[in-house]
């Protein structure tokens, strides 16, 4: 089963114009980030604590990388409420917030920063990172001020990219996958 939806998940890939520089199959390339980075919540209080995607395997993970700033929050919202509706065991999968501060709107980055620490709150198995320069995007190739989705199996390989608004077609091809791999 695991092969047929890879195989039909690489067609449609095929079909798709894509912008940024990730290949199925591959795992995301290596990017550390040393200023802000990881959220953590200790003992109630918030650290930021260096980064890097090589922390990105032992589970399937969902990225969504965005844009520090509303309207790109926005672009995927479906594709997240469609995750906590599927309620995915947290042993076998998880998801990673990972925020482009860079692309914040001048004199907003304080309140994006407070957002995500809200979140974890919320969330506080999830992974999330603040990415002040930008060096994902950039080393990813991915499109300005939006949301990109990544799919990652558990050895951290590319199961499923798209740079861009998700259609519901798309959001289930990823929660099916999701399926096929936990």
């Amino acid at each position: 089963m695991k092969k047929i939806l890879t195989a039909i998940t690489l067609s449609l890939a095929s079909f798709v114009a894509l912008s940024h520089n990730l290949t199925l199959g591959e795992n995301v390339p290596q990017v550390t980030i040393k200023d802000k980075g990881y959220v953590a919540l200790v003992e109630g209080e918030f650290e930021y604590r260096q980064w890097s995607t090589a922390e990105l395997h032992n589970k399937v993970i969902l990225i969504q990388h965005i844009a520090g700033r509303t309207s790109a929050k926005d672009l995927n919202e479906p594709m997240i409420d469609a995750l906590k509706k599927s309620d995915f065991p947290f042993e076998k999968y998880n998801t990673a917030t990972l925020v482009n501060l860079d692309e914040a709107i001048w004199g907003t980055g304080a309140i994006v920063a407070s957002q995500l620490r809200s979140n974890k709150e919320e969330f506080p198995d999830a992974i999330f990172v603040l990415d002040e320069d930008g060096d994902i995007r950039n080393k990813w190739g991915l499109t300005e001020k939006s949301s990109a989705i990544i799919l990652l199996d558990q050895a951290g390989k590319i199961l499923y990219v798209k740079d861009g608004e998700m259609n519901p077609t798309e959001i289930d091809t990823v929660i099916g996958l999701i399926n096929a791999y936990i």
